[in-house]
């Protein structure tokens, strides 16, 4: 696709060394919705030209053909650029309308790898906004008991994620997340920044319990 004047003109200002994500909400906020340029800058392949572009896209016209035709799309990136497009993409857009709300919904058993990503990622954060806690909770958990050993990296961490949200907010359940944090050792041995909450459950629940009790 030839981009237009218009999209020419924003590759050219965005590829400037240092641009950053305040950049790109700047620019986003100038521009509101315009779905017809989102697809121009997203034909481009750059990465940074794929997240303004997420940014500007019109959610009503987000239907899981247009989702699989973006998703094919991020894979080509690296994994960092991969997983940031896709949690991007749910935080500023399917997160944001009832029915893109319900496709993630229904990617549970999504044979891509990065949707069932959003499906967890989805759940955790339903636990998080403060809003009370969806009643399926006891389905989820034991889905992600039997699963997450044996998934692939970017999906089992959201399912940790999500487990670490049902035992930070769902006092009844926090013990057993707490569990299968020490059963499986997932993440036990991962070094992170300092002031950073480790992925580790019984870590990573003490630590945000401990701030919600401040």
């Amino acid at each position: 696709m030839k981009e237009s004047t218009k999209a020419e003109k924003i590759l050219a200002q965005i590829s400037v060394q240092g641009t950053k994500l305040g950049d790109l909400r700047k620019i986003a906020n100038d521009i509101k919705t315009d779905h017809a340029l989102a697809m121009e800058l997203w034909s481009s392949g750059d990465y940074l030209a794929r997240q303004l572009a997420i940014l500007i896209m019109d959610k009503k016209l987000l239907s899981q053909e247009l989702i699989d035709e973006l998703e094919k799309d991020i894979r080509q990136h690296s994994e960092d650029e991969r997983l940031q497009l896709i949690d991007w993409l749910m935080a500023n857009q399917l997160s944001k309308d009832k029915n893109t709300i319900a496709l993630m919904e229904s990617w549970e058993s999504n044979p891509s790898a990065l949707l069932r990503r959003l499906f967890w990622y989805h759940q955790a954060r339903l636990r998080w906004v403060g809003q009370a806690p969806p009643p399926n909770t006891e389905e989820l958990l034991s889905k992600i008991e039997d699963r997450i050993e044996t998934e692939v990296s970017e999906v089992q961490w959201a399912m940790n994620f999500a487990t670490a949200q049902i035992g930070i907010f769902q006092e009844s359940y926090r013990s057993r997340c707490i569990n299968l944090g020490e059963r499986t050792g997932l993440y036990k041995d991962e070094i992170v920044a300092k002031n950073c909450t480790p992925n580790y459950l019984p870590k990573f629940i003490e630590i945000q319990v401990a701030k919600l009790k401040k």
